[in-house]
């Protein structure tokens, strides 16, 4: 697709929206950036730079008449489909697509992506190192990092780009087309925007639409939701397990992580190597091995990746040990599902901190699992109600409800005494207190910090 002297319009000046601008100026198209939100609560150095540029800003409202004189509409992640613009524009039959479109059609590299509900980031992530062991420059980013339509500017056609994709960055893809792609899993998350189970999992499948028999898609085998994709998709399909041994995938037999592809067998490493922990960075790990391995990666590079890889921040990250309690910061676990693994990979005797912005989720799975192995439940943000509702039903004592995380964690330092672990997994999204999640998890770190004598 050429973006030369075509009037673009991108809608949300978040991170990406701001990005997608940036990048299509610089390719002669004539941009305007359009939020609802006015300027002094948007990125002020960010928008500088696109003035320079000479895109056009209209902040503060949003109305149809951005969409005049358009040639196409580009949407930034966090803006729904539903939007009245966004409907509008296709009404009018303005081509919608989303940043991550813009960014596969500057793209000269070869796209390996990753979508799921949960582990997208620490698969991504061990991709990259595994692909930077093996010799290639490598490119990161998409839902992890700066905007994927930024970061491949830097891609030439012999490196390769590793990118986290997020169903809302689906929404809008025509061409997508990447080399590898995998989906991890898939369990409900963000219905409050995609409406019902079967649409977020029609979008998700837009990842592999575009694939051809030239390409690879790596599916979950143990998630049946999941396995029954490779019906649909025209790519040569791997699946990976932690569970069953399969005559041909990524798989765990006894200990060890094995590849077994066209008659070959290759013995990776065994699982205690690895310095990520708990079942689901197992199955991360067997994602990110097929990943790499279709990518070109040598069975002993992937496991030298698995060797180094310590995990990334905000997933069940150490920060701190005060007084022989250790504090760990989950806070990417954004839905319960999640955060269910997090609880998972720790035997008990936990100080759990979870709440914020409610998806509401159901919450019995999570409360059974908090029931065995929360020692004490602090609550917070908007979900605090309903989370103390569900885990009375379940059966969970010692909750507490507070205003913020700053009391949160005064209160586990309070309370918290060894063999307890002090765990933020907040099973919500962050945007009722915090920007983002990183925000969340860097103030739950600094508060921890803090309470280490100098």
């Amino acid at each position: 697709m050429d973006f030369n002297g075509k009037r673009i319009v991108v809608i949300g000046a978040g991170v990406s929206g701001i990005a997608a601008a940036e990048v299509l100026a610089g390719q002669g198209a004539m941009v305007t950036l359009n939020d609802a939100k006015p300027q002094s609560a948007l990125d002020a150095k960010g928008l500088n730079k696109l003035t320079s540029l000479g895109v056009n800003l209209i902040l503060g409202q949003q109305d149809e008449s951005v969409l005049n004189g358009q040639n196409l509409v580009v949407i930034s992640p966090g803006v729904s489909i539903y939007s009245p613009i966004i409907q509008t524009a296709e009404m009018k039959g303005l081509p919608v697509i989303s940043e991550i479109e813009v960014a596969y059609q500057l793209c000269r590299a070869p796209i390996l992506a990753v979508t799921g509900t949960n582990g997208k980031t620490t698969t991504t992530a061990l991709i990259g190192e595994i692909m930077r062991l093996a010799g290639r420059r490598t490119v990161v980013g998409g839902n992890i990092g700066a905007a994927l339509s930024k970061e491949i500017l830097v891609a030439g056609s012999c490196d390769v780009v590793v990118a986290e994709i997020s169903s809302f960055q689906l929404e809008r893809v025509r061409e997508f087309r990447p080399r590898v792609a995998a989906i991890l899993n898939l369990t409900p998350d963000h219905l409050d925007r995609h409406r019902s189970m079967a649409e977020y999992k029609r979008v998700k499948e837009r990842i592999f639409a575009r694939q051809t028999q030239d390409d690879c898609l790596v599916l979950n085998y143990d998630d049946l939701e999941v396995r029954e994709m490779a019906s649909r998709a025209r790519s040569r399909v791997c699946y990976f397990s932690r569970r069953n041994a399969l005559p041909e995938g990524v798989f765990v037999s006894g200990e060890r992580i094995v590849i077994s592809w066209n008659g070959m067998r290759y013995d990776v490493l065994n699982m205690g190597e690895m310095r990520i922990k708990g079942a689901h960075n197992v199955e991360n790990a067997l994602a990110a091995t097929a990943v790499a391995f279709f990518a070109g990666a040598q069975p002993l590079d992937i496991a030298a990746a698995l060797r180094s890889f310590a995990g990334v921040e905000h997933r069940i990250e150490l920060v701190a040990t005060i007084n022989g309690v250790e504090y760990y910061n989950d806070s990417k676990a954004t839905n319960p599902e999640s955060s269910i693994k997090a609880l998972e990979a720790f035997p008990g005797n936990l100080i759990l901190i979870a709440g914020g912005r409610d998806k509401h989720t159901d919450l019995s799975e999570m409360m059974r699992l908090v029931r065995q192995k929360v020692d004490h439940l602090i609550l917070l943000g908007e979900a605090g109600e309903r989370f103390e509702k569900a885990a009375i039903a379940a059966g969970v004592d010692n909750i507490h409800i507070v205003k913020d995380m700053a009391a949160a964690v005064a209160l586990s330092h309070k309370i918290a005494r060894p063999p307890q672990t002090v765990l933020l997994s907040p099973a919500c999204a962050s945007y009722d207190m915090f920007k983002n999640y990183e925000e969340r998890g860097r103030v739950f770190k600094d508060l921890v910090r803090s309470l280490i004598s100098p």
